[in-house]
Order: C-alpha cells, then sequence, then structure tokens
C-alpha cells in the first residue's frame, strides 16, 4: 500500500527520469535492424574489419548543410550521416563528423566554397524540377577527410545530368559505404601500392602539360609512382601492383610483348590506354581536315590472345561533346555537336562504373571481344544507342559539321569502347619463344611462364586521350573537360577521373572493398497519380490517427484509474 502510494505521488519525477534514461541509451548505444533485401544499413565485413584498425582521430565534414537543399541531396545528407554515425560506433569513436554549408568562413575569412574550388571540386549547377516550374543552384555534394597530416577530398554524388533524379540520388546514397570507407583505407596506409608509368613506344612523358592532372591529382597522391623504358629493361619488376599504358604511338616490340606477357603471368595488373588510329585535333586545327590512319601498334596479337581486340575504326555518336565551328564562313564560330568526341557511358553495374557518371573520349576506336578460356569479359564503356563506325583510313574534316548529322545512319546502339578481362590468362609465346628470347631468359636467370597462377586482370580502353587533359591559357584542367567549352555554360564535369580511380583500385584492390561498392539499392518510387489522389485520406491518417490513439489511451488511463480507487473505497 505504501509502494502504491509512492509511484502515485511521485510517478511524474520517476517517468522523467526514465525518459532521460532511455533517451541517453538510444543516443549513446546506437543499433538497428535490417530487414532490407538489399541489406541496405549493413556495413560489409572489409568495412568493419577497417574501422577496428582506425587507432587515430579522423574527421569528416560534409558540405550537405543547407535548409534549401533539394529534396534528394536532403535524402543524400541524411544517408550519409547515417552511414557516418555507423563508421563511428565501429571504430571506438576514433571517427568524428560535422555537416556544414560551404557557404560557411573559414578563420581566414575565405569561404569554404572558395577552398574547395581551388581544390577541384567545383559545385554543380543543379536544376531541380518543381511542380509547375524548374529552380537552378549550386549544391556542393563533397566531404573531406583530415588527419593531422593530410586531407582527401570526397565526391558524394555524380550525376549524368544537370537534372536531380531519383536514379542519380539512389546510385549516390548506394556508393556512400564505398566511397567514405575508401577515403578512410587511403588516409590510414602506411605504404602506397607501387605503380608502373610505360614508356619507350611514343607514349607522353609525365611532365608534360597533357599529363599534369593524371600524375598530380591522381597517381602521386595515392601511388608510389615509377617510369619504365620498356625498351632499357628486361623484365618487369613484379612488385608493381599495375602497369599503366598510355596513348603509345609506336609498334612494339616482340621483346616488349614478352615483357608484358610475363608480367601478366606472374601477376601483374596492365591498364591500357590506346589509340589504334592516328587522329589527332592539332592536324585538323591546322588544315581543317585529317586523316586517320592504323599506326601499327603491333600489340593486337597479344590482346587478341588475352580475349580483345580494338578495331581499326572511329566512333561517331550524336551523344557528344561540342567543338566550336565556323558555320557561314565569316569568321564567327559556333559550339556544334563533335560526333568524334562520343559521350560514353554503360548500362551494367559492375564496381569500376556503377554510379559513374558520363566519360567523355576523343577519337574513340571500337572493341570487340573474342574466344579466349577461361576469360571473362565485362564491357566498361560503350557508346549510346544513337552511334556508328566508320573504317580506316578515315577522313575527318571540320566541314562535316555545317550540315546535320544523318541521324538515320547513326543506328549501332552501345559499341564497346573499354572492356575488362578477367581469368586465367595463358602466354601468347608458349611454344613461340625465339632463340633470343630463351637466351634473354636464362641470361636474367628467369623462368618462362605458360599461364597465371591466379585468377589475374586486365582493363583495355580504346582511347589514348581520355586519361589526358586539356590547357587553358596556359593552365592544364581536368582531364574531361574540353578547353573550348570550359568556363561556358555547354561545360559540364564529365566522369573521367573518376572512371581511372576506379580502374586502379578494382586492379589493386588491396582492401577487398569490392563487397562495400557492389551493394546496389532498389528504386522503389511511389505512383505519382495515387499519391496525388490518394494525398488527403494519407494526411488524415497520419495527422488524426496518432491524435485519436493518444487520447484512447488518456480514456483508457483515466478510467483504469477510477475504477482501481472505487475498488480499493468500495
Amino acid at each position: 500500500m505504501i509502494y502504491k502510494k509512492v509511484v502515485h505521488k511521485f510517478w511524474l519525477p520517476i517517468a522523467l527520469i526514465l525518459l532521460i534514461c532511455i533517451n541517453w541509451l538510444a543516443s549513446t548505444f546506437h543499433n538497428r535492424i535490417d530487414v532490407t533485401a538489399e541489406q541496405r544499413f549493413t556495413l560489409s565485413k572489409a568495412t568493419k574489419s577497417l574501422l577496428k584498425k582506425v587507432n587515430e582521430p579522423l574527421t569528416f565534414k560534409v558540405f550537405l548543410n543547407d535548409a534549401n537543399l533539394p529534396s534528394g541531396f536532403k535524402q543524400l545528407a541524411a544517408s550519409t550521416k547515417d552511414v557516418l554515425q555507423e563508421f563511428k560506433e565501429n571504430s571506438n569513436n576514433n571517427i568524428q563528423f560535422e555537416f556544414i554549408s560551404a557557404d560557411e568562413q573559414l578563420p581566414n575569412n575565405i569561404a569554404y566554397a572558395d577552398t574547395l574550388a581551388s581544390s577541384g571540386l567545383y559545385p554543380i549547377n543543379l536544376t531541380s524540377q518543381l511542380k509547375n516550374s524548374q529552380q537552378q543552384q549550386y549544391v556542393y555534394p563533397f566531404a573531406v577527410l583530415q588527419n593531422q597530416q593530410k586531407l582527401i577530398s570526397i565526391e558524394l554524388y555524380i550525376g549524368k545530368t544537370p537534372l536531380i533524379n531519383f536514379t542519380d540520388v539512389n546510385s549516390a546514397e548506394a556508393l556512400l559505404e564505398y566511397k567514405l570507407i575508401e577515403a578512410i583505407a587511403k588516409i590510414t596506409q602506411t605504404k602506397k601500392p607501387t605503380i608502373g608509368y610505360a614508356l619507350g613506344n611514343g607514349e607522353p612523358d609525365l611532365g608534360r602539360y597533357n599529363t599534369y592532372d593524371l600524375v598530380e591529382n591522381v597517381l602521386k597522391p595515392d601511388y608510389n609512382l615509377f617510369t619504365l623504358n620498356l625498351n632499357q629493361n628486361t623484365f618487369l619488376p613484379t612488385e608493381f601492383k599495375a602497369l599503366i599504358i598510355v596513348k603509345p604511338t609506336t609498334g612494339f616490340t616482340d621483346m616488349q610483348k614478352l615483357q608484358l606477357d610475363q608480367y601478366v603471368m606472374q601477376g601483374g595488373k596492365l591498364l591500357l590506354f590506346i589509340d589504334r588510329l592516328n587522329a589527332e585535333m592539332d592536324s585538323l586545327q591546322i588544315k581543317n581536315e585529317v586523316t586517320a590512319f592504323d599506326r601499327d601498334l603491333k600489340i593486337n596479337d597479344l590482346l587478341f590472345n588475352y580475349g580483345a581486340r580494338i578495331n581499326a575504326d572511329l566512333v561517331m555518336d550524336l551523344q557528344c561533346d561540342y567543338l566550336p565551328f565556323d558555320v557561314n564562313g565569316n569568321g564567327q564560330f559556333e559550339l556544334l555537336p563533335w560526333n568524334y568526341f562520343p559521350v560514353m557511358t554503360s548500362s551494367n553495374s559492375h564496381p569500376i562504373n556503377k554510379g559513374l557518371g558520363f566519360v567523355v573520349g576523343r577519337f574513340v576506336n571500337s572493341i570487340d571481344t573474342v574466344e579466349a578460356e577461361g576469360i571473362s569479359k565485362t564491357v566498361l564503356l560503350s557508346s549510346s544507342i544513337n552511334a556508328r563506325t566508320i573504317g580506316s583510313p578515315a577522313i575527318i574534316s571540320g566541314a562535316q559539321n555545317v550540315n546535320a548529322p544523318e541521324n538515320e545512319a547513326y543506328n549501332k546502339p552501345n559499341i564497346s569502347t573499354a572492356v575488362l578481362l578477367e581469368g586465367k590468362f595463358k602466354s601468347m609465346f608458349t611454344n613461340r619463344l625465339s632463340t633470343a628470347m630463351e637466351d634473354s631468359l636464362t641470361k636474367n636467370n628467369r623462368n618462362f611462364f605458360t599461364a597465371c597462377g591466379s585468377s589475374n586482370k586486365i582493363i583495355l580502353v580504346a582511347d589514348g586521350d581520355l586519361v589526358l587533359n586539356s590547357v587553358v591559357k596556359a593552365n592544364p584542367i581536368e582531364m574531361g573537360m574540353n578547353s573550348y567549352t570550359y568556363g561556358t555554360q555547354r561545360e559540364f564535369p564529365f566522369a573521367n577521373k573518376a572512371f581511372l580511380q576506379n580502374c586502379l583500385s578494382y586492379l589493386i584492390n588491396d582492401n577487398d572493398l569490392d563487397e562495400a561498392k557492389a551493394k546496389d539499392y532498389v528504386v522503389r518510387l511511389l505512383d505519382a497519380k495515387k499519391v496525388e489522389n490518394q494525398k488527403t485520406f494519407w494526411q488524415i491518417i497520419n495527422i488524426i490517427v496518432p491524435i485519436v490513439i493518444v487520447l484512447l489511451i488518456a480514456l483508457i488511463y483515466q478510467w483504469l484509474r477510477k475504477r482501481s480507487y472505487t475498488i480499493q473505497n468500495g
């Protein structure tokens, strides 16, 4: 009886204390049950394992803290917060995060937006669709991760068009875990992977302006980079995690191909950006016409053995980048689509191109895959559905753009331009070693390998310019940017750099993060007609029903309380 009186007298303070304790426990010990089919809210094993190894304070700054953000980016911000909260709890609170606006000022009175732009993180001039109109605004879908020594930038969203659409936002959400954990892997690594850059066949030197973005913003920050002349080395070091070959212009010798072949047989990865045809913008600008012809690189036999072939043609696409043309012959130039600069994408959801935006190329060749035992092929980039190919020798003339293209001629869809080859490759030189090759192997105390001991990877891209950058007023710009549309309304952030970074990450893959990248969120869209027709009904359900339930509980509580006192007094 005394207990009941105490409870009756102090029920309000007790309830408040319980609520405070429950809220404190909920904010301190965060957990949730993932009942989604795609395990949307469950971190991968590799992610959890890496988070447990974090032994220093890391801080994320996310630039999605604007009240006027479009709804899609508000959802992206909420999802980012959820993932970072999971990271924080799985890293013993070594990971912290904050959401800030790009308009906020640094201590030196410089806006974060200016700092982001100077680091190559340009805002998206986004068009959001309102009910009866469109709205344009600058959005900074970026985050930065920093510790005491380094800072890494992260792109949280790469849209394929200036319009917000559920598919791109959904894809960005699916890739959040991978992008954030990959940044942690990079900033905490004690030793950078070593990769090689091949020279000796006319490849552009790394000190040139057109390789600035490749070297300074992709390779050097994340890898130990070494150049290697295939004419001066007998065999490639197996310590190289990958070897990059960019736009060779002279043919490969049999000894050079043996080097590449034996490197692959011993587990080395190849990333090849190759132009089979000689077609350059410099020649076109001088004469307004150029004949594209075969460079005769003498490497197709090696590639054919591995399961792919670069064709002696050029891909033309109605989905393309722009160039200036003198349409009327009066010196007044107009930006027009240039079909020889195809804007490429891929329909599959491979980890390399999942969530990737459009990639632009210049004078791109097509690729055929051929039968190779035990080798799987995945198309990474292809043309649009409105494309065609022209064989060599091909006459390329600026006068072609005076008239509109004949659209009916562009009837070849999804022409392959980049392919991933995976499997246990077999040597092209089995039973084909010359006496000179055998002597070289013996002299260097090397064994000849007839096949890979385990599964290996090669990526072949039929465009050497894809990873090179243009120059504007003696300043190199980002790869994929068009020097003629740079700084104009036609400028569009193509994903060439992201494609290159994804290729390297997939080839090297030291942290086994593919599981995080392979996540796929299913877009479950509402039926617009049902939403419009049933809007009032569901508003009533969501507003009135909770109030009715609370009132019912209060009435039941009062009835039980009255009944209890009636029984006691009776």
